[in-house]
C-alpha cells in the first residue's frame, strides 16, 4: 500500500456534497442545515470528525460567495433568473435618474435652524394690568418679626402665652384620693 492510497479520501469535496443533497431534497423553500448533514451522512457513510463545522464552514463560504441563497434559515441555491429577495423592513427609495445638465441643490441641515441676528425685534403687547405675569415672588421677611416688637421675634406672640398646645394639667394628691 501506497502512502498515496492513505491519504486519499472518497469523500468528494463539500460544496459538490451540499450542492447534491440540496438538489436531490427538493424542497420548495430550501434546506436547513440538520437536513442537509443527514443527506451527506445517509448517502455518503464514514465522515470525518468535524464533519458539522466542516458543513457549517462550508455553507457560510458558499452563502458568501453568492452560490447559495440563505432565507428563512435555509439554504437554497440560487436561481440566476429569480429576483432579489427583499429582507424586512420598509424598502429603500427609488431615485429617479439625474439629468447631466442638473445642478443638485446642497442637503438641508437636520434640526433647528439657528436664530438671525439681524432680525427684528417682536414688540411687547402689555396686557394692561401692569402686573407681571405668572406666580408673584416671595416677599422677604421682616426683620422684626410681624409686630415688629421684641416678643415677637422670640415667638410669644406678644401676649405672653408660648406658642402651641398648652401642657396637660397635672392632678393633685388630693383629687386622686377624693375618687377612690
Amino acid at each position: 500500500m501506497a502512502a498515496s492510497e492513505f491519504n486519499r479520501s472518497p469523500l468528494p469535496p463539500y460544496p459538490e456534497m451540499i450542492v447534491t443533497a440540496l438538489g436531490a431534497l427538493q424542497e420548495p423553500n430550501g434546506s436547513n442545515k440538520t437536513t442537509i448533514s443527514k443527506y451527506i451522512e445517509s448517502n455518503y457513510g464514514e465522515l470525518p470528525a468535524g464533519h458539522s463545522q466542516l458543513l457549517t464552514h462550508h455553507l457560510n463560504r458558499m452563502k458568501d460567495t453568492g452560490e447559495l441563497v440563505f432565507w428563512k434559515n435555509n439554504y437554497m441555491i440560487r436561481d440566476p433568473n429569480a429576483p432579489p429577495r427583499r429582507g424586512r423592513g420598509r424598502p429603500p427609495k427609488v431615485k429617479g435618474p439625474v439629468l447631466p445638465g442638473a445642478v443638485s441643490s446642497p442637503m438641508k441641515p437636520r434640526g433647528r435652524p439657528p436664530k438671525d441676528p439681524d432680525a427684528p425685534k417682536p414688540l411687547k403687547v402689555s396686557t394692561g394690568s401692569g402686573r407681571p405675569r405668572g406666580r408673584p415672588r416671595k416677599m422677604a421677611k421682616p426683620a422684626g418679626g410681624l409686630g415688629g416688637s421684641v416678643e415677637a421675634a422670640a415667638g410669644t406672640g406678644g401676649t405672653g402665652r408660648p406658642r402651641g398646645r398648652p401642657p396637660k394639667a397635672k392632678q393633685s394628691m388630693t383629687e386622686v384620693r377624693v375618687g377612690n
